[in-house]
């Protein structure tokens, strides 16, 4: 029950905006995107780790902090962007988040819970700036019956929630909906944003699992020198400000638990919506550099409660 009550904390306490709901302790993960009909491409690093701190057993509250790191190296090769971005070729960009939360049990179903933090994120070609920082919060209520279905149901969660950031163009609260099913034995599903998947467990004791998934990934980060595309593609923005990545995915996954609690995964997916651009501070594209649907792949292992 003690374990039961710590995983449902911790899935409330860290499903905010475009990272997805998890339990991982700590994460290592790469991530490979070579772009179609263009020699760009992005390669990501990212680690992670969080902290949960009991604070009343009795009433099972939970205070949350957590770190994350992100550095992708961004190649441009292809000859117009080169040309496009002059001297202010981007090659690479920093994310550094720190956030904390509080979670507790509101009635015998329902968890609620908060949490706020604060990114960098930054392509660091001097010092920091205000433009820098982007700040989030988030509330999210959880019913988890995973444990202890009502009769004649399949174990079930369900999370929702309403976050905001500071994101320049974004000036507005996201929703965030989650629903996890047991509907066979073997099998689960979720839906949700930002990821849908099918998985099946290849054997009794979970150990193996594939899955088929959509999701959302993304990049975002300031601009320290903010310059004019000297090609013109004629959008509504004019200076570049912030360089950013949105992609929704469809793919297949992997797992292996070598332990309880540690695994592999990777992933294996193609785009079906790519938008790698520049844009303003006011959320106005200026500059195209890749929209053609591409390979993905991404891999890591995860140290999970």
């Amino acid at each position: 029950m003690k374990r039961s009550v710590f995983l449902t904390s911790l899935l409330l306490l860290f499903a905010l905006g475009m990272s997805a709901q998890t339990t991982d302790l700590a994460r290592i993960e790469y991530l490979n995107l070579p772009f179609s009909k263009s020699d760009n491409s992005i390669n990501r690093y990212r680690a992670l780790v969080q902290a949960p701190i009991p604070i009343n057993k009795e009433k099972k509250n939970f205070f949350v902090v957590g770190f994350e790191y992100r550095y992708v190296d961004i190649s441009i090769k292809d000859d117009l962007d080169v040309i496009s971005f002059g001297n202010n070729l981007v090659t690479s960009t920093q994310q550094m988040d720190a956030y904390v939360g509080y979670t507790w049990m509101q009635t015998e179903d329902w968890r609620f819970g908060g949490k706020a933090g604060i990114k960098i994120q930054s392509d660091f070609d001097g010092s920091l700036e205000t433009d820098d920082y982007i700040y989030e919060v988030g509330a999210y209520a959880i019913k988890d019956k995973k444990k202890d279905p009502e009769e004649g149901k399949k174990p079930y969660r369900l999370i929702v929630g309403l976050t905001y950031s500071t994101t320049p163009g974004r000036n507005y609260p996201l929703p965030l909906i989650n629903y996890y099913k047991e509907f066979h034995p073997n099998w689960t599903y979720t839906l949700g944003v930002p990821k849908t998947n099918i998985r099946h467990y290849l054997n009794d004791g979970h150990k193996d699992a594939i899955q088929a998934f959509a999701t959302l990934d993304n990049i975002y980060a300031n601009l320290h020198q903010n310059f004019v595309p000297l090609i013109d593609q004629g959008e509504d923005g004019t200076v570049a400000e912030s360089i950013q990545m949105t992609l929704g995915l469809v793919g297949l996954g992997y797992e292996h638990f070598f332990t309880k609690h540690l695994l592999f995964y990777g992933y294996a997916a193609h785009s079906v919506y790519t938008d790698f651009r520049l844009e303003d501070g006011d959320g106005n594209k200026v500059y195209k550099i890749n929209t053609e649907n591409s390979p993905y792949f991404r891999a890591g292992l995860k140290f999970k409660y």
